[in-house]
């Protein structure tokens, strides 16, 4: 015996998640998408890294008091 559903389904959903689902079978690199995966892959890091190595030695947590000052002479 078949039990009642009651859930509706929605064709425009349903293609919806096809649509997203088979993204990945569509994919080409366009200047869009290069520009995007450049600032992911080069220029997020690169910045981190650059902003690291400037700060790095600057500051010193250990062992400080209250009163004395982080920044190192």
């Amino acid at each position: 015996m078949a039990v009642p559903s009651f859930l509706k389904v929605d064709p425009a959903v349903e293609r919806w998640n096809r649509m997203r689902e088979d993204a990945y079978k569509h994919f080409r690199f366009t200047p869009r998408t290069t520009w995007v995966t450049m600032c992911g892959f080069v220029l997020v890091p690169g910045a981190i890294y650059y902003l690291a190595s400037k700060t790095h030695l600057e500051w010193n947590w250990a062992g400080k008091r209250k009163g004395e000052a982080l920044a190192q002479a």
